[in-house]
């Protein structure tokens, strides 16, 4: 296709020519001379086979497919300017790649990424959050944390932790009668078969109700006083700390295994090695009685 395009030089001599209305200042503009940006335009007309241009002595005015070349251009050159410094992202020399969940980013990693934040200034922390598991062999992810994941070609995997399961609810929602609250139902570990697979206590819960696909919305509707959910005790710590969710029981089950994958590019690197052992002493502290 670029094959049938004009130079991308003739297309921003146009431009300022277009916008300036002058042969004269679109050449100062471009640090050219005049009769290169002459030269560019009858290029231009002339692989068009059309005038973009009045001449009229040293003033120039737009035909009316110069105006709808320059509508076109504008917007063009605009998305490509766009895209140019959005690649600078990618030169950050400190940058660390972190995939995960929507619902371990909101819930978890992005509360305590302060505390990191905190003892390593000098990472420049991207945070990339998926529903998908992403292939690490063909994307630019450093290291992978999630609950859905197994190990992968070129990669190091490791499990941080295995996650417990409660029912729980919001205080408002305690003081109903069992048959007055409504049943959240999430999936995976977090649908209430598993509950009672794990040999879960009967605390009420009912087939119909409201159905959640992300755990991280379950949580927060469970949070918000919607009703009882089947909650992920890592996820839910911050909310239990502030009060908005309590337990219905004080057993639990067995939940999802959170892990790592580092591809093997990232391994040894300090940037990767300071995040990994952050994220190990946090969970462990979390597991241990949340500090």
């Amino acid at each position: 296709m670029l094959k049938h395009w004009p130079p991308l030089n003739t297309l921003r001599g146009f431009e300022a020519a277009a916008r300036l209305g002058s042969f004269h200042k679109a050449a100062e503009e471009l640090h050219l001379t005049q009769s290169a940006i002459s030269q560019q335009i009858r290029g231009l007309e002339s692989y068009l086979e059309q005038p973009l241009f009045y001449r009229q002595g040293r003033s120039v005015a737009l035909t009316d497919a110069g105006h709808d070349l320059l509508s076109t251009t504008q917007v063009l050159l605009q998305q490509l300017a766009v895209g140019i410094r959005r690649l600078e992202q990618y030169r950050k020399p400190n940058q660390l790649v972190v995939n995960t969940t929507p619902a371990f980013a909101r819930h978890w990693l992005v509360p305590h990424l302060e505390d990191f934040h905190r003892q390593h200034p000098q990472v420049d922390v991207w945070l990339f959050t998926s529903d998908e598991i992403p292939e690490m062999s063909e994307q630019t992810i450093d290291i992978a944390i999630r609950d859905d994941i197994s190990a992968q070609a070129e990669c190091a995997f490791r499990v941080l932790l295995h996650d417990r399961l409660y029912p729980a609810c919001h205080p408002r929602v305690l003081a109903l009668s069992a048959e007055s609250r409504t049943t959240l139902h999430g999936e995976r570990e977090m649908d209430w078969s598993h509950w009672q697979l794990q040999g879960g206590a009967d605390i009420g819960q009912k087939l119909q109700g409201l159905n959640f696909s992300d755990p991280g919305l379950l949580l927060d509707a469970a949070s918000q006083g919607l009703g009882i959910a089947l909650v992920s005790a890592l996820l839910a710590g911050r909310a239990r700390e502030e009060g908005s969710l309590v337990p219905l029981t004080e057993q639990d089950v067995s939940g999802p295994k959170w892990a790592w994958l580092v591809h093997r590019d990232s391994e040894d690197n300090a940037l990767t090695r300071s995040f990994c052992q952050w994220l190990e002493e946090k969970l462990r502290c979390d597991a241990a009685a949340g500090c």
